[in-house]
């Protein structure tokens, strides 16, 4: 098999007004993805894609500059009005909420927390015998 180089698909430019902005703030990371309102995505950003590593990868810092980098890539498919989605505990989830409202030519229409919350959660451990 022959290598191809050179070949890039090319990225269509969208016309989407109405957006989702899905935050899912981890201890570890934060992943920025906005979707249309059918839920296929346009475009994503992660902290640790933009080159921050370790502890710094958890910054509210970083987050904001994952939402900043999303958010960017999102306007050029035309999105204006936007609806939050947050899920996780994650440091950079308050910023990142923040940083979606602060950005220019961007409204957001309403904010839902979506994290996983058990009923009952697991079993806990048997007891510890000494």
């Amino acid at each position: 098999m022959a290598k191809r180089t050179g070949i890039k698909k090319k990225i269509v430019k969208k016309n989407i007004a109405r957006g989702v902005v899905y935050i899912a703030a981890s201890f570890n990371n934060t992943n920025i993805t906005v979707t249309d309102e059918m839920g296929n995505v346009i475009c994503w950003a992660t902290a640790g894609g933009l080159g921050f590593r370790g502890s710094k990868k958890s910054t509210p810092y970083a987050a904001q500059q994952a939402v900043e980098s999303a958010m960017s890539k999102a306007k050029e498919h035309g999105v204006k009005e936007v609806g939050i989605k947050v899920q996780g505990p994650g440091s950079g989830r308050e910023t990142a909420i923040k940083s979606v409202g602060s950005i220019e030519g961007i409204k957001v229409l309403w904010i839902k927390d979506i994290t996983p919350l058990p009923h009952n959660g697991c079993r806990p451990p048997k007891r510890r015998r000494v």
